[in-house]
């Protein structure tokens, strides 16, 4: 008789996970390993559909264009002599030409080829005015900019943000509204907002890069058989100078710094000159006080600079020294 303390007749076997063969273990492994792999990539390419908007590419990365040859300064087209007068109406499309003044300064976005054609048959020349340095998000090719392009928003103009000027994209779209302004026939062109380096426009964008983008722009105009002028940015007119045809400054007067740009009419070009003298909110056709005239008008050689005396939203009220 056993003993109650005996083992039983009957002990099973081992069974399960201890009693597979070690070939069998490392396949199972491996098969979940394989099916833990699979659902990482499906969740990884899932995200990546999310968030690129339902199966868009990502953007590729942007190289910088290569540096800007400065032009020679031989440039053999349309040169204004110094002391030229001028007019500059930006607000809307212009309508009103009785002003007399040789040249006209108008946007090229808003004006048809028939302004500009109208203006030259008066014997004027015609200036077209774009942003070469900012974002406007009424213009109407403002679709082909890219959000890398853009940086941050420009104090006190509501709707602008600094454009990357190193991006091809935007080189590219400067180079589209270009061959709009030759389509149009302008004789010369007046890029704005080349100055962000002086700014704060979160693209880390330096004076070099001013002067590299003025350079190509000028090269640019050049080769459309269009002049170019500079745009404020007084710090890089050493730079830049030999390919302009003009100076656009605003405000010297007020902010005492006429003498930088003085170097325009000593190389025989042209400064066309705005000052504000009712200030950033006043914009009616009232005159301006005597004083207010003398102030904007009364500089060293003040004689070699095209001043017109303007409201700050530039539409078609003027007056001069």
């Amino acid at each position: 008789m056993k003993s109650p303390f005996s083992e039983p007749a009957y002990k099973p076997r081992n069974s399960g996970w201890k009693s597979w063969s070690t070939k069998k273990k490392l396949l199972v492994i491996g098969g979940i390993l394989l099916l833990l792999i699979a659902i990482a990539v499906g969740l990884g390419v899932g995200l990546g559909l999310g968030l690129g908007g339902g199966g868009s590419e990502p953007e590729e990365e942007e190289t910088q264009p290569p540096p800007t040859t400065p032009p020679s300064g031989n440039y053999t087209g349309w040169q204004p002599e110094v002391g030229t007068t001028w007019q500059i109406e930006l607000r809307y499309p212009l309508s009103n030409m009785s002003f007399d003044a040789k040249v006209y300064d108008i946007d090229l976005f808003d004006n048809p080829k028939s302004t500009v054609e109208k203006l030259q048959s008066m014997g004027r020349k015609v200036i077209c005015y774009f942003s070469a340095g900012s974002y406007e998000d009424w213009r109407s090719d403002k679709n082909k900019f890219k959000p890398s392009d853009m940086g941050k928003p420009l104090s006190d103009w509501e709707g602008e943000k600094w454009l990357n000027t190193n991006s091809k994209n935007v080189r590219s779209i400067m180079s589209d509204r270009l061959d709009m302004a030759k389509s149009k026939g302008c004789d010369g062109v007046d890029p704005d907002n080349v100055d962000a380096y002086d700014n704060d426009n979160g693209l880390d964008l330096t004076k070099n890069d001013a002067i590299d983008y003025v350079n190509w722009l000028a090269n640019e105009a050049h080769s459309r058989n269009m002049s170019v002028g500079l745009k404020n940015a007084g710090s890089i007119i050493p730079d830049v100078i030999k390919g302009m045809q003009w100076s656009v400054n605003e405000q010297c007067a007020q902010y005492d710094e006429c003498d930088t740009y003085d170097v325009f009419p000593q190389a025989g070009k042209p400064v066309f000159h705005i000052e504000y003298p009712k200030g950033d909110d006043t914009n009616n056709n009232k005159p301006v006080t005597p004083q207010q005239v003398k102030d904007a008008c009364d500089f060293p050689d003040s004689k070699n600079f095209s001043t017109v005396i303007k409201n700050m939203n530039l539409d078609n009220w003027i007056e001069t020294c």
